[in-house]
């Protein structure tokens, strides 16, 4: 007796449920165009003073990309020697 019961008031709480709002995700994160201020267009503006502080993102690629490739001699040299072990002792 108590499996319809339960149902029952299932059923009524989904008849009764409001209607589903879209999902917040679909909706856009941001309003509209809005046309940047004097102090944001400031902001954004190339500072002279602080050029000589720029980024070294080049030498940072370099550096990263020489660090890769020494990871991968090393990955296939080891590889290269469980290989040589593998194949020495059959």
């Amino acid at each position: 007796m108590a499996q319809p019961a339960f149902l029952s008031s299932l059923r009524s709480r989904l008849r009764s449920a409001p209607p589903t709002t879209p999902h917040h995700r679909l909706q856009a994160s941001r309003g509209y165009h809005v046309e940047l201020g004097a102090r944001e267009k400031a902001l954004l503006e190339e500072d002279v003073a602080l050029k000589r502080f720029k980024s070294y993102k080049n030498s940072v690629k370099q550096v990263s990309k020489i660090g890769n490739a020494l990871t991968l001699a090393v990955v296939l040299a080891c590889s290269y020697e469980i290989a040589v072990l593998a194949t020495s002792t059959k």
